[in-house]
């Protein structure tokens, strides 16, 4: 059996503001050994969350994905309607990446049926839009489409979203400048799409609007003849998280996760609420919250050193971090054949601070067909703790939007 690979399919919207070399210095991709597995920690066939109700609640699927030969594990997957803009004509596609770490939603090519008709964003040239979207694990490429997107009985309407290896002659070839920023990650490995419901609006802002002309490689003009070179676009035209489109609940989401047991489990089901403190099942009650600073960073304390640009991100399959004591299998730790306990202090742009608890399984012991572990492995990112899906098993978390959408001061996490 294929050895789980590291996938982060963050998109820090620091982008904009020149991380675009912390993104390509970090890790993930295919790379890695293949390291058998004891399953020695057992493990369960699946788990899953107590119900949510409510109209605004949709399910979350943790399980194997859609490519047999290199299965996902700890990716979390929502269906997502995708329809013509002002129509009936429409199609849900499964297996779309719920990632908080990132804004907009891209969905493949393949995903949409023969004929259906999405018009495609230009900027001011009149030149079709491209898009290089530039992950944690590599970049997607593909057009830039008008579409409206219904998920949990709301609507965003005519918005701006990705078709990713849209075979259309414009975005038919990858821009050199996009390929060389990391591996082609498509439309997310085993996966339809990728949903972005973190902090920001834009998946951009205003860096891809008004900064220097074709900065960073985000989005291109492409001519008919399927030349594409970097262009400024305006924020109104850039992919947007459908979320703060919605009518409403649009303030921020909830992720509710169950509890995996070492070892791991076969699948793990929960729910994606959306709104915060919107409905009587999206209130914070007793969640601590951690205000984000501008950027979208809290700082984590681990074993004496602070990382000020860490982060909660459901698209990272892991726990990403740096402990030189615990040796790598492949992509990941295999610290031993029991799971390890682990601290950390979590500290708010405001100042809150408060310690968590977690630990980690070994690579090498958890079930052979786990689809949800507690497993994590080293970060390229530099100065930063990446909390993946594996912190969110248990847990309530809350995403808050930021201002003016969400519904404090500042974006935060709370749980």
């Amino acid at each position: 059996m294929k050895a789980p690979a590291a996938l982060r399919v963050t998109l820090l919207r620091g982008l904009a503001a020149g991380a675009l070399a912390l993104l390509a210095s970090c890790g993930g991709g295919d790379g890695g050994n293949s390291p058998s597995r004891s399953s020695g920690l057992g493990g369960t066939a699946s788990v899953a969350a107590p119900s949510v109700p409510g109209a605004n609640v949709l399910q979350v699927l943790v399980d194997r994905g859609l490519d047999e030969t290199s299965p996902s594990i700890n990716t979390p997957f929502v269906t997502v309607r995708v329809c013509q803009p002002g129509t009936t004509t429409c199609v849900d596609i499964d297996h779309v990446v719920l990632d908080t770490g990132s804004s907009g939603l891209r969905v493949a090519a393949s995903a949409l049926p023969a004929g259906f008709n999405l018009t495609p964003v230009t900027n001011t040239n009149n030149d079709a839009v491209g898009q290089c979207a530039q992950f944690a694990s590599g970049f997607s490429w593909g057009s830039v489409r008008v579409a409206d997107v219904r998920m949990g009985g709301e609507v965003a309407g005519s918005i701006s979203i990705q078709v990713v290896n849209d075979p259309a002659l414009p975005y038919s070839q990858v821009p050199a400048s996009c390929s060389a920023t990391g591996p082609n990650i498509g439309s997310g490995r085993g996966a339809n799409g990728i949903l972005g419901v973190g902090f920001f609006r834009e998946d951009c802002g205003a860096f891809c609007d008004l900064g220097p002309a074709g900065a960073p490689n985000f989005y291109y003009g492409c001519n008919a003849g399927g030349g594409c070179t970097a262009s400024r676009l305006a924020l109104a035209s850039q992919v947007s998280n459908p979320v703060i489109s919605f009518g409403a609940n649009n303030n921020g989401v909830v992720l509710v996760m169950p509890t995996v047991p070492p070892g791991g489990a076969g699948q793990a089901t929960g729910s994606l609420i959306l709104g915060v403190g919107t409905q009587a099942n999206n209130q914070l009650g007793n969640a601590t919250v951690f205000n984000a600073n501008a950027q979208g960073f809290i700082t984590t304390t681990y074993k004496g050193v602070n990382y000020s640009s860490s982060f909660l991100d459901s698209g990272s399959n892991g726990l990403f971090f740096n402990d030189p004591a615990f040796p790598s299998c492949g992509d990941f730790y295999c610290p031993g054949n029991a799971p390890v306990q682990l601290t950390a202090t979590n500290t708010s742009a405001s100042g809150v601070a408060a310690t968590v608890d977690f630990f980690i399984d070994s690579v090498t012991e958890i079930r052979d067909n786990a689809a949800a572990a507690h497993i994590g492995g080293t970060n390229g990112i530099p100065d930063s703790f990446d909390y993946g899906l594996p912190f969110f098993y248990g847990r309530s978390v809350f995403v808050g939007y930021a201002p003016p959408f969400g519904p404090g001061t500042l974006p935060f996490w709370a749980f």
